[in-house]
């Protein structure tokens, strides 16, 4: 018994909706992967849910880009404005600009030389020569700068040293003043005035 004939037209149950779309979707992306390996086509697919889920197909043999600027050539519609051609052409100088900067870095390296010729490589040996003098000058300002900062770190530790020094012995001697003032003081030691002897005394007596 075969199944009747569906009327399309929206399906008002959204569960059946949804299993609906899965499954038509799931057909439409198998039938356009078997017509592109049985018929050789280029076949893209693009199709957006209700819910604004993207699902696509791109045949191997083509990206989507590309596809899509052939169907613009093709048709004769305009799928981008002047603004985004603008931008894909200076994105496009972008890409070219860096393969071509990273060829010229492996050149620099010495990869991929076999195919310049005299006056390439002459060019590669004069911007090598041109970037070793300027290591080189850098690297003798590096040690200039770092010899001048081992004397400053010389003088200033002898600074430093002398300093220490003075006040070390500034402080034994203050040591010393305090255990001679203490032992003094321990032992009874004063300093008595000076005076005059006997002899001294009746001489005075005699010339008064």
């Amino acid at each position: 018994m075969g199944r009747g004939k569906i009327e399309i037209k929206r399906i008002e149950n959204a569960n059946n909706r949804v299993v609906t779309f899965s499954k038509r979707r799931n057909g439409l992306v198998k039938k356009a992967k078997e017509i592109t390996v049985l018929c050789d086509a280029k076949v893209a697919l693009i199709v957006f849910a209700s819910n604004g889920k993207m699902t696509d197909y791109c045949c191997p043999s083509m990206d989507l880009g590309a596809m899509l600027d052939q169907y613009q050539k093709l048709s004769g519609k305009k799928l981008w404005d002047a603004k985004h051609e603008n931008l894909s052409n200076e994105i496009d100088m972008i890409k070219k600009e860096n393969d071509s900067l990273q060829l010229e870095l492996r050149h620099l390296k010495g990869e991929d030389i076999q195919s310049l010729n005299l006056k390439n490589l002459m060019g590669i040996e004069h911007a090598i020569e041109h970037g070793l003098d300027k290591v080189r000058d850098h690297q003798m300002e590096f040690l200039m700068t770092k010899r001048r900062n081992e004397k400053m770190l010389v003088e200033e530790n002898r600074q430093l040293s002398f300093q220490l020094q003075q006040q070390e012995m500034a402080i034994a001697s203050n040591a010393r003043g305090m255990m001679m003032r203490d032992q003094d003081g321990q032992f009874g030691y004063r300093v008595q005035p000076t005076q005059p002897n006997l002899q001294e005394k009746i001489m005075s007596l005699v010339i008064d």
